[in-house]
């Protein structure tokens, strides 16, 4: 495994994050292809085995499942201080007008439920898990960095949402001496390349980990373009994410250089990601466990610049989509 620095701190992570989001009970939340306790403890294991110390999950991931089971897993497989453990805060948790969002009240209150249900004292990275229409940027960033003063929080990090909507969250930290944003976790991988008109250079030129979601496009870069999977069946979400020839196009290219190469798709899929020099550290949700050998394989896999082309050469102009 390599490690790199998040963004400008001296914090040090995989660069491999395991996404966590397939980790929760099936009867809580809206994942029926969620994998319970006793089926997501060993993906956990298997990862901090191979080297891969940092976790993202989120309050909302199977309406706090997901969290208890992580927590749980690291208290019992490593040492807390030695793992980066990532969560969001935004998506409505339970009925009632202050639910949901980025208010103080809001923020105030889930951080202490995602630490209650996390087992822990403190949260590496603190994600808004979107941009909060109703309440001002400067409310939320005020709160934020009252929780990093309080102890609770060590980073804070950001996630899908438009460039200009960042950098003023950026310029405003900067305005008041708050705490920075230092990740970005945004919707990128090579069906859906628009973050690299704005996103990506903003978070270059400004020194933020780029940690993308969907890094294998819910799966669709890893197998046959008409095959499909229990996820992809009952993933409401996932189905405005990916579609039409062009798609295809680069699905098909990606096996392509896999088959040359005799590798996996998802590895190939993955080490074109890892060729970025933006890219800190891609998150994959793993429910087999193959699905984590190939995430810490693509860290080693180079590609030309040949084939790097080739995985570009086919993408056309996509509309935003995955938090706008």
């Amino acid at each position: 495994m390599k490690y790199r620095k998040l963004g400008r701190t001296g914090l040090e992570v995989s660069a491999v994050c395991l996404g966590c989001m397939s980790f929760g009970e099936p009867g809580r939340g809206n994942h029926p292809w969620s994998l319970d306790e006793e089926t997501s403890r060993p993906f956990i294991r298997q990862a901090l085995e191979l080297g891969i110390n940092f976790f993202d999950t989120a309050n909302a991931y199977s309406h706090g499942s997901s969290e208890e089971i992580v927590g749980r897993a690291l208290r019992d497989f490593a040492n807390r201080d030695e793992v980066v453990l990532a969560t969001k805060v935004f998506m409505p948790m339970r009925d009632g007008r202050n639910s949901v969002g980025l208010s103080r009240k809001a923020i105030m209150a889930e951080v202490d439920h995602s630490l209650r249900r996390l087992g822990t004292d403190f949260i590496d990275l603190y994600q808004i898990h979107r941009w909060d229409y109703r309440t001002p940027i400067e409310e939320t960033l005020e709160a934020l960095d009252d929780v990093v003063h309080a102890g609770k929080v060590r980073y804070i990090g950001a996630s899908s949402m438009w460039a200009r909507q960042f950098a003023r969250a950026l310029f405003t930290a900067d305005r008041y001496g708050w705490t920075r944003f230092v990740s970005m976790q945004n919707h990128y991988n090579l069906l859906n390349r628009e973050e690299e008109r704005e996103m990506l250079p903003l978070c270059a030129e400004e020194g933020v980990a780029v940690i993308p979601w969907s890094p294998l496009a819910r799966g669709r870069l890893t197998r046959d373009w008409d095959e499909t999977t229990a996820r992809s069946e009952t993933d409401e979400f996932g189905r405005h994410l990916y579609g039409g020839d062009a798609d295809r196009a680069v699905v098909d290219r990606v096996a392509e250089v896999a088959n040359a190469r005799g590798v996996p798709r998802a590895q190939v899929a993955l080490a074109w990601m890892l060729s970025k020099p933006v890219v800190t550290a891609p998150i994959v949700g793993a429910t087999k466990p193959h699905h984590v050998e190939d995430a810490v394989a693509a860290v080693d896999l180079e590609l030309s610049e040949e084939e790097i082309d080739r995985l570009e050469e086919p993408y056309v102009p996509h509309q935003v989509v995955g938090f706008a």
